[in-house]
């Protein structure tokens, strides 16, 4: 047993290679990654995205750099509001549903939590980014 433990802290201690996705070009933040975008790499950073379906169509959350593996947070779904945008803040409790006109004061995609400006009101509320841009206020 007293000579298989050298060996086993020396397998542990060497890098473990894997093919992951790294882009082919600098893709800007908020750009949508298309596949030709995509090459396969062989490196050793633990947590890097390997399955380029999860990456084709998703949005750059921050610059991706040529050659540099991407991790599972500097991606996204497309956003679909912008700041600034001017959007339908929808507010129901059980039979009573209003709708009014606001403005988004951040930018995301559908199920993120955004803060918007009632344009009636001017009051702040939050709420989260339905599918159609819309916005359901809590």
């Amino acid at each position: 047993m007293r000579k298989l433990l050298p060996l086993l802290v020396l397998l542990a201690s060497s890098p473990v290679y894997a093919e992951v996705i790294v882009p082919a070009r600098t893709i800007r933040a908020r750009e949508i990654i298309m596949a030709e975008d995509l090459v396969r790499k062989s490196i050793d950073i633990v947590g890097s995205l390997s399955d380029p379906s999860k990456i084709v169509g998703q949005e750059a959350r921050v610059v991706l750099y040529a050659g540099r593996p991407i991790q599972p947070g500097d991606i996204g779904p497309p956003a679909i509001v912008s700041r600034n945008d001017l959007i339908i803040l929808i507010f129901s409790r059980g039979p009573l549903r209003i709708a009014t006109e606001g403005r988004a004061l951040g930018r995301g995609a559908a199920g993120e939590t955004v803060r918007a400006m009632n344009m009636v009101s001017r009051t702040t509320v939050t709420g989260t980014i339905l599918a159609n841009g819309t916005i359901e206020v809590h």
